[in-house]
């Protein structure tokens, strides 16, 4: 379901640095992270969403993730934009 929810937002971020800017300037409606990237990458991502009271979603797949989001590679984390 969090994949259709990437695949149909009208601007997403991808990527880890771009979403914590993202979650800083209190433009993200919603954090996607997927559960087999590097929980070292992830950490601050986490933080940042916790502490701006975003909603962190999981899903099992960078690859599908990055897919959902039209890549070719897999992305570790994915902002929803308001």
């Amino acid at each position: 379901m969090s994949y259709e929810k990437v695949s149909q937002a009208s601007k997403i971020i991808v990527g880890t640095k771009q979403s914590v800017k993202a979650l800083l300037n209190n433009e993200v409606r919603e954090i996607i992270i997927a559960e087999d990237a590097d929980h070292r990458i992830l950490q601050k991502i986490i933080q940042t969403a916790k502490q701006q009271q975003v909603p962190l979603t999981k899903v099992a797949s960078m690859k599908k993730l990055g897919r959902a989001c039209g890549i070719e590679v897999g992305a570790a984390a994915v902002a929803i934009i308001q």
